[in-house]
């Protein structure tokens, strides 16, 4: 009865050969059988009967959303009621917070509809919803969870998880309402910031989402042994001289299940029982092959070890799974240590000859082998026979089509009842309003209206049900979500050394079932093609750094610089206003900025080469920042730097009407604007230089389409097709060193034309007087001599 007297228990596979001879392939030793101890299940205590209470009928009319706490009560009956339905909806906003709705819609009222219609349609046309909607709507939630767990932001998130079948005004009023409550902590403006940030994750969460797990599947299920054990057979004897490791002696896996029974003793005699009674092939599938569909997908990969001299990789995947395959050379990511693959793969394989999933990731190189950066495997038939059900996750909604469709082969119903036939439960009964399971009632909305007509559907209440599988007492285990697993790489030759992490998830389907919906597209999206078209008016109140050496006066030779930050190759500047007396400058000057632009993660895409020898782009995801810098024109030395301002495309302040006033104050408090939503604004900004403001610029932005761009294209500068007209620059504006007798007239005529009048005056006389002098002697002495 001492279990540590228990004697080991040896695991060896022997390769049976011709004539009777045999020959071991490898061994394994168990040497504590404790773990395997038959533990009979607790009994589960029969329900009491309190003071029964009468729990009222879902309203159809409300929606059905997940949530964390529900109700239970036990009816006359003894059955368990449990309710999926929402929390009661948030209170309206106050009347305070109504009025200010109400005043910011007449102000919207009064603007142009063309301009409202305009900005509704572009934004329904960019932010298309796909799959990566989805995924970034996730990390989001992530992010959510872990700062909600810090408590770095107010409880405002508390009212966050019921708001997935909210209208955007709702939760505007929402965010509102909240801020208003917290009214003492929005004084500031960091903490306004934050609650604008937060109206935005609110607005987020009505997305379908995933669940995102920073380590492996394994790590947050366990190793799916719940249905069989894996034991590594190991080749040849271990001792302390071998200095090899213990991987290199295993030979292959052993899967099978052991249980130790008690045996009953009576007279000294143990009564060995029959062997129905014991329950260990409970669970266990059929030893047979199994066809399955295997879908592998792959989103991205994140800190890379390097494998190239320059401290980059170009990297792709490879897949092997028996005997099939499947380089992914052609489509290798040159230059970089966090990629982003999208990628997906289907393999058929055959259980359980073919069960680990080998994924490698390949450094490409164009001369020589191909350097391997890192791999990881996985067990796939542990996941595929695991009661949790890893082989395809359970999304958190049910959709029949979109970026959230149902992709399983089974729906919810079919799943629900699948799992209360393996585990003998009666049910599911179907009503309306409700399922019935065992003694469990679960209630929520099963009516939906579809065209015009309530339609009754029962997937989504089952798919809630599913969810929370783990309550059924007894029998009920947590499934597996939808999710995307992080798994780490590693290196033969670098044991225990983190090479990266790989994000991907496996979707299994056996083919004897009705065939899984179509596979999900993660291939990365493709930037669009823009063009920004800035015009350059006029300036005002530039600082004047020169100083004019004759005259004294204080002027600049003003000129606009202008580019896109990741596109400095592609700066544009205006012509010089010289001789700015006052600050003021005019050009009419075009800039155009092509780019490729990603409108849901609202980032540039540059694709460039980082030095001469480079042979492949690399691609850059930098956010959408325009930079405009005026300066200060020097012929004879390097130009003086006057100012600068930077607009963020996606929120830059509105710009003033007029040049008085424009200030620095806008900048930070300043209604924002996208220049995506607006597609066209004009005004005055400010520039500064270490705070303080040197000038002021009026500007014109247009945005367009590369189709619209080719369809209606403008000229750079004054240039053709829409040429602009010359700006009316005063006479003074001119070049000295290009103009000298120009300069003389402006500068020094006008200024000294009197004194010069009398120097030249002066200069007459002096010379007549000096000529005279010079020819009155000899005349004199003529006129004497000749008498």
């Amino acid at each position: 009865e001492n279990e540590h007297l228990h004697p080991p228990l040896s695991i060896s596979v022997v390769d049976w050969r011709a004539f009777g001879r045999s020959t071991l392939v490898g061994n394994h030793v168990i040497n504590s059988l404790k773990q395997f101890n038959y533990k009979p299940p607790a009994l589960v205590p029969a329900p009491t009967s309190p003071t029964p209470k009468v729990e009222k009928k879902p309203k159809q009319e409300e929606p059905a959303s997940v949530i964390e706490s529900s109700s239970i009560e036990v009816a006359p009956e003894e059955d368990v009621y449990i309710s999926i339905d929402p929390e009661p909806a948030p209170k309206p906003p106050s009347k305070k917070v109504q009025e200010k709705s109400k005043k910011e819609s007449k102000k919207t009222m009064r603007r142009s509809t063309k301009r409202r219609k305009r900005t509704v349609a572009d934004e329904s046309a960019e932010n298309v919803i796909d799959w990566w909607s989805k995924y970034y709507a996730s990390v989001e939630k992530m992010k959510l969870a872990k700062h909600k767990e810090t408590g770095e932001f107010m409880n405002i998130y508390d009212n966050s998880i019921p708001l997935h079948g909210l209208l955007s005004d709702g939760v505007k009023s929402l965010v509102s309402g909240q801020s208003e409550t917290y009214a003492l902590a929005t004084k500031d403006v960091n903490k306004k910031k934050k609650v604008a940030q937060m109206q935005g994750i609110l607005e987020q969460q009505k997305l379908a989402t995933l669940k995102i797990y920073d380590k492996e599947l394994e790590g947050e299920f366990g190793p799916f042994d719940d249905w069989v054990n894996t034991f590594e057979l190991y080749r040849g004897k271990a001792s302390e001289e071998d200095s090899a490791p213990a991987e290199e002696r295993v030979v292959g896996k052993f899967k099978g299940r052991f249980c130790l029974y008690k045996v009953a003793e009576e007279d000294g005699d143990y009564i060995i029982p029959d062997a129905g009674q014991f329950k260990i092939s409970q669970g266990v599938p059929p030893n047979t092959p199994v066809k399955v569909l295997i879908r592998v997908y792959i989103v991205s990969a994140t800190n890379l070890h390097p494998a190239d001299p320059d401290g980059k990789s170009d990297p792709y995947i490879v897949l092997k799974l028996g005997k099939t395959e499947i380089k992914d050379r052609d489509n290798y990511i040159p230059k970089q240590l966090n990629p982003v693959f999208g990628r997906s793969f289907a393999i058929q394989a055959t259980f359980p000859m073919e069960s680990l999933l080998s994924i490698f990731i390949y450094d490409y190189d164009m001369v020589g082998g191909d350097d391997l950066i890192g791999e990881t495997k996985i067990d796939l038939e542990n996941r595929f026979y695991s009661r949790h059900r890893a082989t395809c996750g359970l999304p958190s909604e049910y959709a029949i089509d979109g970026y959230n469709a149902w992709r399983d082969a089974m729906k919810p119903t079919e799943l629900l009842t699948k799992f209360c036939r393996d585990n003998r439960l009666d049910g599911p009964h179907l009503r309306p309003g409700r399922i019935t399971i065992g003694d469990k009632v679960f209630t929520g909305k099963t009516a939906f209206l579809d065209d015009d007509q309530m339609v009754e559907s029962y997937e989504h209440l089952a798919l809630k049900i599913l969810h929370r599988w783990s309550e059924i007492p007894g029998i009920g285990c947590k499934l597996v979500p939808e999710h995307i697993e992080t798994r780490t790489l590693y290196h033969k030759e670098r044991p225990g050394i983190d090479q990266g992490q790989l994000q991907m998830w496996v979707d299994m389907f056996p083919m004897d079932m009705p065939p899984p919906g179509p596979a999900v597209d993660i291939s990365p999206r493709k930037p669009k093609g823009y063009e920004l078209r800035i015009i350059i008016w006029n300036t005002e109140d530039v600082i004047l750094e020169d100083v004019n050496f004759i005259t004294g006066q204080q002027s600049s030779d003003i000129y606009v610089k202008g580019w896109l930050k990741g596109l400095e190759d592609d700066k544009q500047e205006t012509d010089v206003h010289y001789n700015s007396l006052t600050g003021e400058g005019n050009f009419n000057w075009r800039f155009v900025f092509p780019f490729n632009y990603l409108p849901a993660e609202k980032v540039l895409v540059v694709n460039k080469r980082e030095n001469i020898f480079s042979l492949d782009k690399t691609e850059h995801k930098l956010p959408a920042e325009l930079v405009l810098q005026v300066w200060d024109f020097e012929t004879l030395s390097s130009d003086d730097f006057l100012g600068t301002v930077e607009l963020d495309l996606h929120g830059f302040p509105r710009g003033a009407k007029s040049a008085k006033g424009c200030n620095l104050d806008m900048l930070r408090e300043g209604e924002k604007i996208s220049i995506f939503q607006q597609k066209r604004s004009r005004g005055w900004w400010p520039f500064s230089k270490s705070g303080e403001l040197t000038g002021k610029v009026e500007a014109e932005f247009h945005l367009v389409t590369a189709e619209e761009a080719e369809k209606y294209p403008v000229g750079r500068a004054r240039k053709e097709p829409e040429p602009l007209e010359k700006p009316n620059r005063p006479d003074t504006s001119f070049s000295w060193f290009m103009n000298p007798f120009k300069c003389f007239f402006h500068l020094i005529w006008k200024n000294y034309k009197k004194y010069i009048i009398i120097a030249f005056v002066l200069l007459i006389t002096a010379l007549f007087i000096a000529l005279l002098l010079y020819t009155l002697p000899g005349a004199i002495s003529t006129r004497i001599v000749n008498g």
